[in-house]
Formats: structure tokens, C-alpha cells, sequence
């Protein structure tokens, strides 16, 4: 049975988990905006851009005309809005950097993880808040609380894979598939990434989702010994180097 976090523990998530909700508002604002400019005719104003107020007074639509006068004024209110959010986003961005920084002490469990090359703040934040804070006895406990543990099915004598079991942490297991992806560009010599390309290139390039989800699963196992135990992950570089 998975102990339930402190409270303390608890509230340490929320930084995180507001992050993400953030920023998937963002992404709506900024889609909102550029699809009322299509409609328009207008399809090179970039909303995130600091001189998005100044194109805004220069955009006419696609035929010529000057933006009309009440679709501007929308628009005007959706940077409002846009801007109060990328100020939010900051700020929590900056708890978090700090949270990090007041338990990263040399042999932590965030400075262990800062320290992987292509493990940033928010996946370091992420990894631990979710997750790798808490004690587990084996790779298997591991892997099951992330959603990310292999199905066994058994009739008889024929036993198979089901792939994997997804009751687990769903913050913890999108996280990780994120990671696998950006693992194989930042640690492309690590024996994690050589294992991924070879059952990749021997299935003829095919198979790659179902196998970034077991890339997905060895390197949260990977990253659980690291910062547990001290175990380096083979062929992997740090920030350092």
C-alpha cells in the first residue's frame, strides 16, 4: 500500500501542478488569438512575442483593410489576459527555482537531478514533488506508481505481457514519457539510449511509442537508484561535464 503524502508534502506539489495549468491556459490564449487573426487573413502575429502590443496597432487583414476596430479591442483584452498569465507563470516558476534551491545541498535527491544533463528545473521539480521523495523498496513499487509497470496475463501454461498497467501517478508517468523523448537527444550515448535505438532498429524503425514507454519506465528506475542510492546511470553525462 502507497503511504499518502504529508501534508507538507502535499502542498509542495501545488507549485507544479499550478504550472501546468498555467501554461496549458496559455497555449489556449495564444491559439484564441491567432485564430481570430486567421479568420482574418493574418497569419505571422506571434502573441508571445514582447512587441506583440506594437504589431497589434500594425496589422491590417489579408485584403489590406485596417484591423477592424472591435476585433483589435478583443484582441487587446486577450493580451491582458495573456500577460497577467505569463506574469503568473513566472512568479511560480520562481517559487519553485527557489524550493529547489533550499533542498538542493550537494548530495540531495533536486541536486542529484538538476545535475543529469536534459533534467531541467520543472522536470526536477516534477520528479521529485510527484514522486521520487518518497521510499521504495524495489524497481517494481517504482514503476507501478508511476502507471508505467508491465501487465502480466497467465492462462495455463501460456503467460504474456499485456503491456503496461496505467493506474499510477498520471503527472508522474506523462512526465517521464516526456523525459524518454528528451533523453535520447540529450544523453544519446547513455546505455539507456543505445538499448532504445538497437530494439528499435530491429524491429525496422517500428514499434517506437510501446518503446519509449519501457524507455520511459528503465529510466525512472534509473533516476530512482541515482538519487536513493547514489547508483550513476551508465553513459550518462552531467551538467558539469
Amino acid at each position: 500500500m502507497v503511504k499518502a503524502p504529508t501534508p507538507d508534502e502535499e502542498d509542495r506539489r501545488r507549485i507544479c501542478r499550478e504550472r501546468k495549468v498555467l501554461t496549458a491556459e496559455r497555449v489556449e490564449h495564444v491559439n484564441r488569438i491567432k485564430g481570430l487573426l486567421f479568420a482574418q487573413g493574418i497569419f505571422d502575429y506571434e502573441p508571445l512575442r514582447r512587441n506583440r502590443r506594437a504589431r497589434l496597432d500594425e496589422l491590417t487583414t489579408g485584403d489590406g483593410r485596417p484591423l477592424p476596430a472591435h476585433l483589435k479591442t478583443q484582441i487587446a483584452r486577450e493580451l491582458d489576459r495573456l500577460e497577467l498569465l505569463l506574469a503568473q507563470i513566472k512568479a511560480v516558476e520562481a517559487e519553485r527555482d527557489a524550493l529547489l534551491a533550499a533542498t538542493s545541498a550537494g548530495t540531495s535527491g533536486p541536486a542529484l537531478l538538476l545535475g543529469v544533463k536534459g533534467v531541467g528545473p520543472e522536470f526536477a521539480g516534477v520528479l521529485w514533488s510527484e514522486g521520487l521523495y518518497r521510499r521504495f523498496d524495489n524497481r517494481r513499487q517504482v514503476a507501478a506508481y508511476a502507471g508505467l509497470a508491465p501487465t502480466p496475463w497467465q492462462s495455463g501454461a501460456v503467460a504474456r505481457e499485456q503491456g503496461v498497467s496505467k493506474a499510477g501517478n498520471p503527472r508522474l508517468r506523462t512526465t517521464m514519457i516526456q523525459l524518454a523523448w528528451l533523453w535520447l537527444r540529450h544523453q544519446p550515448q547513455s546505455a539507456l539510449s543505445l538499448w532504445f535505438q538497437e530494439r528499435v532498429a530491429r524491429n525496422g524503425g517500428r514499434l517506437k511509442k510501446p518503446m519509449i514507454v519501457a524507455l520511459a519506465r528503465k529510466l525512472l528506475i534509473a533516476l530512482w537508484k541515482y538519487v536513493a542510492a547514489g547508483v550513476v546511470i551508465d553513459g550518462a553525462t552531467t551538467q558539469a561535464a
